[in-house]
């Protein structure tokens, strides 16, 4: 009981430690100044930057402006661990021009996605790697290039293929097109339906 209790109190502490470099980070990534997020939320610019330097410890009366400031809830600005909580958090983010959302946060375990491709991201580059990938068009039309294959697929069909090919999926140049997409590691298949 008392090797859970001092793991407990490390992982509590290592989380505190880690909060200032967050708080920095969502600062910076937003271009605002001390000056600026002191402005916002009332608290001195000496008393963020002792936070952000780890030299005080966050209160939630401090934390509470900070995330509305940075727009973000209150457990990722200080990095708090999951819960058990089976839901996972989508966090959209943009990559190469494209929006997307991890489905899927297990290390090592094939990882899901949803892509969003705008319809002007019609320019194959041909790329490979390692593993196999399954597609699913959602929505719209996507163009898939595989190998010598250049393929247009509809909403409601599924694509599987060797991702040691060369390959690239992107729009069709016409219409957007939202995309469901299994990743799974080097030697790992990934199949649409039973086996």
């Amino acid at each position: 009981m008392a090797f859970v209790e001092a793991t407990e109190g490390a992982d509590v502490r290592s989380v505190l430690d880690r909060v200032g470099s967050r708080l920095q980070a969502l600062r910076e990534a937003r271009g605002l100044t001390l000056a600026d997020v002191s402005e916002r939320t009332g608290v001195s610019s000496s008393t963020l930057s002792r936070l952000e330097n780890g030299q005080r410890r966050a209160s939630l009366e401090v934390l509470l402006p900070l995330a509305q400031v940075y727009r973000v809830p209150l457990d990722e600005l200080v990095g708090a661990p999951e819960t058990g909580d089976p839901r996972v958090r989508l966090r959209p983010r943009r990559v190469n021009g494209r929006t997307v959302v991890p489905l899927a946060h297990q290390p090592g375990m094939p990882q899901a996605w949803k892509i969003v491709v705008p319809r002007g991201h019609s320019v194959p580059r041909l790329k490979t790697h390692e593993g196999t990938e399954w597609l699913y068009v959602l929505t719209g039309r996507m163009r898939l290039i595989v190998g010598e294959r250049d393929l247009l697929l509809q909403a409601g069909e599924v694509a599987e293929f060797d991702t040691r090919l060369p390959h690239w999926f992107g729009s069709d140049g016409e219409i957007e097109a939202e995309i469901l997409s299994i990743f799974g590691p080097q030697g790992e298949r990934v199949h649409a339906g039973p086996s």
